[in-house]
């Protein structure tokens, strides 16, 4: 069981956590667009993996690729893993590690909810000022690093969600980003982005220096183009115009 430190009750959402993992798909939506965004022998490195939703999504997308899903918290890679493996998904690769501007280690934070429940998918590096949490000391790496020791020789689609560690996340993936120009699809909440003291402008400043910011879609049920920060929504960026 991961996280031996959790309470009785944990454990028990704990196996309502892993039964929704693995008998439920969100996200189906998004189906169209990703498919149009990857190829069926693509690489698809899915940042921030979770419990698998995305995974799932992405494995039957590229039944001839690979996806590559970055998790740093052992409580939702348990989760992940176990999906992974319970759905036979042997083209997905779990890597227990967050992603970031630079290798280390740093202190993961998982909120408690008021039931005393953790609320996993809020989990984030950086200030936590509102909520009690539970911490968790992981590994970083960052994506350029993964792509050279690995030797990927494609970098289809980039997708992260990790709690405002965006900014981040593109600094240590600018050489991949510049050699393979995957499309990016990035959650982009302001007040996330500066407990990470970041901000929106920091990743439009990154992408835009290579080449993704004329061809930016805010996505939010519809694809609207947009030329800069629209709000708190998921973005896509692709290069080109």
């Amino acid at each position: 069981m991961p996280f031996p430190q959790i309470t009785f009750r944990q454990r028990l959402t704990y196996w309502a956590h892993l039964w929704k993992a693995l008998t439920r798909q969100h996200h189906s939506a998004l189906r169209p667009m990703f498919r149009a965004l990857v190829p069926s022998d693509g690489v698809v490195i899915d940042v921030g993996a979770h419990a698998g939703q995305f995974t799932k999504l992405f494995a039957g997308l590229v039944p001839r690729g690979r996806v590559i899903a970055f998790e740093p918290s052992s409580y939702a890679r348990r989760i992940l893993s176990t999906v992974v493996a319970a759905k036979r998904l042997a083209n997905v690769t779990v890597v227990p590690a967050g992603l970031s501007d630079a290798a280390g280690r740093a202190e993961l934070a998982m909120p408690l909810k008021a039931s005393g429940s953790l609320g996993y998918g809020l989990s984030h590096f950086g200030a936590e000022a509102v909520r009690p949490v539970v911490r968790e000391s992981v590994d970083l790496m960052t994506l350029d690093a993964y792509v050279g020791e690995t030797g990927l020789s494609r970098v289809d689609l980039i997708k992260a969600d990790i709690e405002g560690w965006e900014a981040r996340l593109i600094k240590g993936a600018a050489v991949t980003i510049a050699r393979h120009r995957p499309a990016i699809v990035l959650e982009i909440v302001g007040d996330h982005l500066a407990r990470a003291e970041s901000e929106p402008g920091d990743i439009w400043a990154a992408l835009g220096a290579a080449g993704y910011t004329a061809s930016v879609w805010r996505a939010d049920g519809n694809l609207t183009r947009v030329d800069s920060f629209a709000g708190d929504a998921d973005y896509l960026f692709r290069v080109g115009s």
